[in-house]
Order: C-alpha cells, then sequence, then structure tokens
C-alpha cells in the first residue's frame, strides 16, 4: 500500500484514477478546489481543499506522502502556464516533504525526441495543436521541462485522443509514431497509471498509451 498525492483527481481521467487507487488498497490525499466533485468517501481517501497554484494547498496534500500523480490540466479560465506553474508548486513540496517520484499526464503532442519516430499523420497533428490549442501545447513543453530539470524520478505518460468507452483492459505502451494509434479510453489510461505506482520502468521517459 502507497500513499498518493493527486492532483487533478476530479477531472475525467483524475476520477477513474482515484477510485482505482483506492480499490487497489492505496491511500489517497487529492486536492480538490471543489471537494463535492469527489464523487464516494472512503477511510483510504483524504481530500485537500485548495487549488494547484496554491503553494499551502499543495504542501499539504503532499504530508505523509510516497509518490505524486500530476492529472491536472486546463480548463476555462485557466492561466496560460497553469501545468508549469502548478508543477513547480509540486516539486517545492516534494523537496520539502522528501518525495521523489512523480508521474505526470499530458498529451501526445509533447515530444520525446529520444524515442519518438513521428511519421506524416502524427505531424500534422502537432500543427494542427501549434495553430488550435498553443497555450495548451506551450505549457506542456515547458512543464516536461521543468520536471527534466528536476532531481526527481519524474515520468510524462502521453496519450492521444481520449475517449469514454468502456475498460477493455488491454492496450500498447509505445512512442509517437511507434506501436501507437490514435486514441485511448480514459478508463485503459487510468489503469496503465496505476501500474506505474509499484513499476519504475518509465523513469525519466515519456511512454505513449494507445489502442
Amino acid at each position: 500500500m502507497r500513499t498518493i498525492a493527486l492532483f487533478g483527481g476530479t477531472g475525467k481521467t483524475g476520477r477513474l484514477f482515484l477510485k482505482k487507487a483506492i480499490l487497489s488498497g492505496h491511500k489517497v490525499r487529492a486536492l480538490a478546489r471543489d471537494p463535492a466533485k469527489v464523487s464516494f468517501s472512503h477511510p483510504n481517501l483524504t481530500i485537500i481543499q485548495g487549488d494547484v497554484l496554491d503553494q499551502a494547498s499543495v504542501n499539504q496534500t503532499l504530508e505523509g506522502a510516497a509518490l505524486v500523480f500530476s492529472l491536472f490540466g486546463h480548463v476555462k479560465g485557466s492561466p496560460a502556464d497553469l501545468q508549469t506553474k502548478g508543477t513547480k508548486h509540486i516539486l517545492l513540496a516534494m523537496e520539502n516533504n522528501h518525495v521523489n517520484r512523480i508521474i505526470s499526464l499530458s498529451g501526445g503532442g509533447l515530444p520525446f525526441p529520444e524515442k519518438d519516430q513521428p511519421k506524416l499523420p502524427d505531424k500534422i497533428i502537432r500543427w494542427v495543436m501549434k495553430i488550435a490549442v498553443p497555450k495548451i501545447l506551450n505549457d506542456a513543453i515547458a512543464h516536461a521541462e521543468v520536471l527534466r530539470n528536476s532531481n526527481t524520478k519524474w515520468t510524462i505518460v502521453r496519450g492521444p485522443r481520449l475517449t469514454d468507452e468502456a475498460e477493455k483492459g488491454t492496450y500498447r505502451v509505445g512512442w509517437v509514431g511507434v506501436n501507437a494509434s490514435t486514441k485511448i479510453g480514459r478508463a485503459d489510461l487510468a489503469g496503465f497509471l496505476l501500474t506505474l505506482v509499484e513499476e519504475e520502468k518509465f523513469v525519466h521517459q515519456m511512454p505513449f498509451v494507445s489502442y
């Protein structure tokens, strides 16, 4: 059993991961701006009301944690540097609480040139993102640099288009353009994230999860 500090536990993927983590026997300390959005209670679940942009709330969430899952993302009205600034707050809290492992969720537009071999469709998707959602893509890239420059055991999990389909229990873990497809169900993505609680295979890497 591990104690997980969770950011983004009220999002569509975060809610699924939160429930899976609790049902797997782990303890979760989840930061939520609106605790009412957490749809269930459990003795192993602690909700801290606050925001990832508030250092005190982040510090409180890390108390007693063994590792961090950073699954929060942009919502309407978010600042352009939400993920970057929130990640900096988390890293500081990790240092203060002697926690050295973080798993962060991002999109397939985030490049990992060490392993990616993007094909033409991948390049087109990334180009579209640069035009359509430059704020989110630039923030993802900046947050990755913050993690790369930290002294933590970081992993950035990337995914393509997310769907709400039923959990299949099977998926591929590859790289952009390598053993990858164009979609993944949130339930299966949450399932892969849960495997990383115990598995450190992808430390300092950015695996791409898809069907």
